[in-house]
């Protein structure tokens, strides 16, 4: 289609220009455009606003409004890095404190496993930072993500990005099957979970003492699989840098309720528990724009 075209070149003129910039002139430009966003699309930023003040009801309309600017700055700072990756110009191991020592933690916590990895994240700080810097340094992933509406864009940009290094860029049709595979061979998954679900694959469990729909999907896999579950973040801090926050694997099943229905919702649970947790830590750096307590 003629719009495809036209979406796939501006979008690739766009990172060409931007690549060109200098880092620091990039996230200026970035995140001004972020602020325009956030000014002019209404419809956004009343979400992220309403949303914000849900999860954070003791906090006054100045303070709701500074975390969410400092959403949308987080995600500028997002993009900006992805052009720099686009086009090689972030060295990883620069951008992560003391990288050794995750790696490290990555090889214990993955040695023996198996039964597979899931590793869990959510749309916080640079998710995709975090599978480039863990496929550079041997721990190649499937990921799996929702296919753009822009088949060029998708083709072109996209999937050859996030496969970058030797990951593996799945769609959500085709999910479960690929998770399966993965994990029997012993190998590693990345998933999202912090998205809204719903239908059979979901349940209501609190997030942010909000009941939110919430997947299934992992607790399930950890019931009928056993692969390790581990939740990993990079947290940005104010250097630029990242910091990496890896859990232990999470063994819970929730072995002291009687019915599957009840031990997929204590489980669940409990992997909400972790990302509000992160979240509450660094409340900036989560994509706060999505609906995710379908609030409006």
């Amino acid at each position: 289609m003629l719009r495809d075209k036209i979406e796939y070149y501006s979008v690739k003129i766009f990172i060409y220009l931007l690549g060109l910039l200098p880092k620091s002139i990039l996230y200026k430009i970035l995140k001004f455009i972020a602020k325009l966003f956030f000014i002019l699309e209404k419809r956004r930023s009343k979400l992220t606003l309403i949303n914000l003040k849900a999860a954070y009801p003791d906090k006054d309309e100045e303070e709701i409004k500074k975390l969410a600017l400092g959403s949308y700055e987080s995600v500028a700072i997002t993009l900006a890095e992805i052009i720099l990756m686009l086009q090689d110009r972030i060295n990883l191991d620069d951008m992560v404190e003391n990288p050794s020592e995750f790696l490290q933690k990555m090889k214990q916590f993955t040695k023996d496993a198996k039964n597979g990895v899931i590793l869990i994240t959510g749309h916080f700080s640079n998710w995709e930072l975090l599978a480039k810097f863990l496929a550079f340094h041997g721990y190649p992933l499937v990921v799996i993500g929702r296919e753009g509406n822009n088949k060029l864009i998708e083709k072109n940009i996209t999937t050859p990005f996030r496969e970058k290094y030797g990951n593996r860029n799945i769609y959500k049709r085709n999910a479960l099957l690929w998770i399966i595979k993965t994990i029997k061979k012993g190998k590693i998954v990345g998933l999202l979970y912090d998205q809204k679900a719903g239908g059979r694959n979901s349940v209501k469990v609190n997030f942010f003492n909000l009941p939110a729909d919430t997947t299934t999907s992992i607790a399930n896999l950890k019931l009928k699989f056993n692969p390790k579950i581990i939740p990993i973040f990079f947290a940005r801090e104010k250097n630029g840098k990242y910091t990496p926050i890896i859990y232990d694997s999470i063994e819970y099943t929730a072995s002291e309720e009687e019915t599957h229905e009840k031990k997929i919702e204590k489980m669940t649970q409990k992997y909400n528990d972790i990302l509000e947790e992160v979240v509450r830590a660094y409340p900036k750096q989560w994509f706060w724009m999505h609906n995710r307590w379908r609030l409006i």
